[in-house]
């Protein structure tokens, strides 16, 4: 069986777009549902610190890389870029609906400590780690309607779009891992690789499920409700964490590579349900 790699028609494209400006969004954008909106706020108020160490992490390791793989490691920092720019307008409606986002931040800026003082390789890797995660939900976000289902049409579009290009560009951080790794003996790389993955897993789930609970206690909901609300919106329905299982186990067996599972049909569907809601750019200011 020939060894997974990624494909060498796909094009990696920035999508410079826009969401939200001069609109109103819901307090409970997502469905009316507070336990959704939590998922997703808490998500995207960790976007714009965590891609900028994405961002960083992959650039450290960009000169001495084969041609191909440093035009899509361009690629992958302009598209990580311009979600920054986004979420950071996105963080903007949350916290117009009165939430505070402090404590959340906090969290991100000491999961983000953890690598401080380590060898760039440290923080390359839990970037690795952590775009398979991101590749894995935009996966199942858009393969999945119910998620977004009855979502405002801006923020959905903004999700979508966001999701498309997770997808898109899933490879290049495992691409650059595999480059910066190449005199590593196999077993070497592959301990490394699957012990930061349980890290990072542990500490992504840990902090959205804290940043769930922050954000659903500034709405009254505390408790047993809100421990249960949060397990039955992972586990039961939708079920995200419970429906990216497989790809996750999938990540530790041999001859793993992102690209083995070759979904791009995915971002022509997501580009399809976002196009009618994206502003023109013309029409908006940055």
């Amino acid at each position: 069986m020939a060894k997974a790699t990624t494909p060498t028609d796909l094009t990696i494209t920035p999508r410079d777009l826009r969401f939200g400006r001069g609109t109103t969004m819901r307090r409970w954008w997502l469905n009316d549902d507070p336990f959704a909106t939590a998922f997703y706020n808490a998500l995207s108020v960790t976007f714009p610190k965590g891609e900028g160490f994405f961002v960083d992490s992959v650039r450290a390791f960009r000169e001495g890389t084969p041609p191909r793989l440093r035009s899509e490691i361009q690629a992958f920092i302009k598209q990580e870029v311009i979600h920054t720019r986004e979420h950071v307008a996105f963080n903007r409606h949350v916290t117009d609906q009165g939430y505070e986002t402090r404590l959340l931040e906090r969290h991100i800026d000491e999961a983000l400590a953890l690598t401080k003082g380590k060898p760039p390789i440290a923080a390359l890797a839990a970037t690795m780690a952590l775009e398979h995660f991101t590749a894995m939900l935009a996966h199942e976000l858009i393969a999945n309607p119910r998620h977004l289902a009855g979502g405002d049409e801006q923020a959905a579009a903004l999700w979508r779009w966001h999701a498309a290009e997770e997808i898109e560009h899933k490879g290049v951080a495992y691409d650059t891992w595999l480059h910066a790794t190449r005199d590593w003996p196999r077993r070497r790389r592959w301990t490394v690789k699957s012990l930061v993955m349980l890290a990072s897993t542990k500490k992504f789930f840990a902090g959205r499920y804290k940043g769930m609970l922050e954000l659903l206690r500034q709405d009254g909901i505390t408790g047993w409700r809100a421990h249960r609300g949060i397990l039955w919106y992972a586990l039961g329905r939708p079920g995200m964490a419970r429906k990216i299982l497989g790809a996750w186990i999938a990540f530790f067996l041999p001859g793993f590579h992102p690209w083995k599972h070759d979904d791009r049909a995915l971002i022509a569907l997501a580009e399809s349900d976002y196009a009618a809601a994206v502003l023109p750019r013309a029409a908006v200011a940055a």
